[in-house]
């Protein structure tokens, strides 16, 4: 660099030491797949030994590539979700790609500002969740973004790839459970319905009723945000009514502790005067006293899936036109769950 003695190191210089033309050195730079394999090892080594970095911004120029892949979460806070993050992150940096995280807070217009900011930017992928499954902006947008996407736990036909929770399958065998332990009254919070994880949990708790012969009573179940917040007051509501529910499911992974805030706030004691059961393990839940049964899933396996799904996509591979991967669950039962009073 001029006026400090050191001198950058170029292409020229790489493929010098890695004694190769100054185009087979570039090809393996911007990882072209016409290259000999002991000629990447030599260039590759020489870049290590000589502490070569690329330039970005001309590779872009040059092959349409920022090396940048986006993902946006719903809920950035939810320290679950990090596992969800790391996961695919650790594909990326193999992969040489930069990730950019950002949280849509479950706004829409949160949600096509960021979209149209990534647009801008032309990264090379997105990893996102949606607010909406069915608005017609939001779907416009995804369309128009040139780019390849993966939807983390959205589904949307014949649009982009998708990354699914079996969530339908871990609430049959939550409610399930509830049922064999004698609770009739089952109270589910959960989000909104134009998601699919609210959408597959109500499914997942009326096959439960179904299956035992019990008729599913409409009021127990309560869609609308996946907040915390949200989760309080209707699970205190509920809590509130003489005929008060003697179980209760936070239905979304952030919505446990608002649910055992308002156990709380009506002093009712865990198992004794109510059963909990939660989605997505946590501190939370293993720490608790007692700890909380919970339906759990592999969050780091769906980050790598997902973030390998759109390297597929990004190397322009032959693929199905749209990919649904289902991801299973299972109930981890504690002892948060026992059967119910006989006044509940």
């Amino acid at each position: 660099m001029q006026g400090t003695g050191v001198k950058s190191v170029t292409i020229r210089d790489v493929a010098r030491e890695a004694g190769v033309s100054v185009g087979t050195a570039s090809r393996v730079i911007n990882e072209a797949s016409n290259v000999e394999p002991e000629n990447r090892v030599r260039v590759r080594a020489a870049i290590e030994k000589l502490g070569f970095v690329p330039n970005r911004a001309a590779q872009s120029m040059r092959n349409g590539s920022n090396r940048e892949i986006g993902i946006i979460v719903r809920d950035i806070t939810i320290p679950v979700l990090a596992g969800f993050v790391k996961a695919a992150q650790s594909v990326f940096d193999q992969a040489g790609y930069v990730l950019l995280i950002s949280s849509a807070e479950n706004e829409k217009s949160r949600e096509l500002e960021l979209l149209s900011l990534l647009r801008r930017r032309r990264v090379d992928g997105l990893i996102m969740t949606t607010a909406s499954q069915v608005d017609a902006q939001l779907a416009s947008a995804r369309e128009h973004l040139g780019f390849p996407v993966v939807l983390f736990d959205r589904d949307i036909a014949n649009a982009a790839d998708c990354v699914l929770i079996d969530h339908a399958e871990g609430m049959r065998q939550a409610v399930s459970h509830l049922l064999s332990l004698g609770h009739r009254r089952i109270l589910l919070v959960t989000g909104d319905l134009e998601t699919y994880p609210a959408q597959s949990r109500i499914q997942g708790y009326r096959q439960a009723h179904q299956a035992a012969g019990i008729p599913v009573d409409e009021a127990l179940i309560h869609a609308g945000s996946f907040e915390a917040s949200s989760a309080f007051v209707e699970t205190a509501s509920m809590l509130g009514m003489t005929n008060r529910p003697s179980a209760v499911i936070a239905g979304g992974i952030g919505m446990l502790p608002g649910v055992m805030k308002a156990v709380r706030a009506h002093s009712l004691r865990i198992p004794e005067d109510i059963s909990v059961i939660g989605n997505g393990d946590s501190d939370l839940a293993v720490l608790a006293s007692p700890a909380i049964t919970v339906i759990k899933w592999d969050y780091s396996e769906l980050g790598r899936t997902s973030a390998r799904m759109i390297l597929d996509r990004i190397a322009s591979r032959a693929v199905p036109a749209q990919r649904r991967i289902l991801f299973p669950t299972e109930l981890v039962i504690r002892g948060s769950c026992a059967a119910p009073l006989a006044d509940a």
